[in-house]
């Protein structure tokens, strides 16, 4: 039987009678049976319950809405994330059942603005969410930087039926966006011919090429998706930015890549063959340097945000070990120190009083993540490098961060440092 920390009190005689909507989940035992109906995955009880029968985690109370960064219910999501990390990343399953337990918690109501069924927290708070999350669970929260980032466009563009059509369910997490625009900012720029084109025809654009980085793309409804317009077969200086629906004939999507860390975030190449897209589902463009309007730019604060969260969790358990081992006590408070500065520096971007550039900020990011990572696997000794600690799992989740959204500026300074040639 699974088990949790619920537990039925009542006398041998009572009954439940329960319909939730809930995950498919089979679950037998010789006091219970319950049935799934497959179209609606509702679930029926009408039982006798045994004294002190301890429910599955299927049957808890729905979790309280987080409302603010100090709502203590943050703080209990984010020790169920963090209990869940390590099968996330052995496995590399799709995380689907912490996405829902975000959705069941609020999360995706964070980044939406009321209108919508959203909470609209300010950026300060929304940073410092996504520090407890990623701190939790980097790959959960990769993937929800991406649904933001869907988000972020859809709510940005001036296409209303759009909004009132996608907005509402996003925002409690009905559905899932993710998005293909890397080609337009950091990813495969060097190539002559853009790798995603579109052509205007009547009623829309016909998309041909591929997007190589996409998040989350077998499970998604939806994909904002940027592309660059052809004239021809000559590229313009125009790009346009779409909702693409997965469903779309020519559209498909092949098994994602093996990656270092967050492999189950399902991130991989989206390919379009000649897909008709109608003009209903443009969000904007065509028009030159589409990305910069109303969107965090690459390398932004975001990826200084999840960067920092990692180091917390690195540093954390440096801590603990630093408890029993005095010798760890100096190392750890540099850490500490310079997470603390690092951080400062992020509110200050947040809050409109930069005192250094983006880019300063996530190569100090990215070093510090580096570094606490690899010191939590020092300190962790050899069990630190056995498949399923996560002071290994820390170490490899590090390097993502040289390589994603990484604009020229951060990556030459990242390899000066690598170099040991840093100013």
């Amino acid at each position: 039987m699974v088990e949790c920390e619920k537990t039925y009190a009542g006398p041998e005689s009572s009954r439940l009678n329960c319909r939730c909507k809930l995950p498919k989940v089979y679950f037998a035992s010789s006091h219970i049976r319950w049935s799934i109906s497959p179209s609606t995955a509702i679930i029926t009880l009408n039982t006798r319950i045994p004294a002190h029968f301890r429910f599955p985690p299927t049957l808890a109370m729905p979790p309280t809405k987080i409302t603010s960064p100090e709502d203590p219910a943050l703080a209990e999501l984010c020790k169920t994330l963090a209990g869940l990390a390590q099968d996330v990343d052995r496995t590399g399953d799709w995380p689907a059942q912490q996405l829902q337990l975000c959705a069941d918690y609020g999360v995706f109501e964070w980044f939406i603005d009321t209108t919508w069924g959203g909470q609209a927290w300010d950026k300060e708070s929304v940073v410092r969410g996504y520090l407890a999350l990623s701190s939790a669970c980097l790959t959960t929260t990769f993937i929800i930087t991406q649904y933001t980032g869907a988000c972020r466009r859809l709510a940005n563009s001036d296409n209303q039926s759009l909004k009132e059509r996608l907005l509402p369910d996003l925002a409690q997490g009905k559905l899932f966006a993710t998005v293909g625009i890397s080609h337009l900012t950091t990813s495969r720029r060097h190539l002559a011919t853009p790798v995603l084109r579109a052509k205007r025809t009547e009623g829309g654009f016909i998309f041909d090429g591929f997007s190589p980085w996409v998040t989350g793309a077998p499970y998604a409804q939806y994909i904002a998706l940027g592309a660059t317009l052809m004239d021809g077969d000559q590229a313009t200086q125009q790009q346009l930015l779409v909702v693409l629906p997965t469903d779309l004939p020519g559209v498909s999507i092949p098994e994602p890549m093996q990656l270092l860390g967050v492999s189950a975030s399902a991130t991989g190449e989206l390919r379009l063959d000649q897909v008709f897209i109608e003009d209903q589902w443009v969000l904007d463009g065509p028009v030159e340097n589409v990305m910069s309007k109303g969107a965090s730019s690459p390398g932004g604060y975001e990826t200084s945000t999840l960067a920092l969260g990692l180091a917390d969790a690195a540093i954390n358990f440096l801590a603990n070990e630093a408890i029993k081992r005095p010798d760890l006590e100096a190392p750890l408070d540099a850490l500490r120190q310079d997470h603390q500065n690092i951080s400062e520096t992020l509110f200050a971007v947040v809050q409109g009083t930069p005192n250094c550039s983006s880019e300063t900020l996530r190569q100090r990011a990215n070093s510090l993540a580096l570094r606490s990572a690899q010191a939590a696997l020092a300190a962790a000794k050899g069990t630190g490098y056995v498949v399923g600690h996560p002071a290994g799992r820390w170490c490899r989740e590090a390097l993502f961060f040289l390589v994603w959204s990484c604009p020229q500026p951060v990556l030459s300074a990242n390899l000066c440092e690598l170099a040991g040639i840093a100013e």
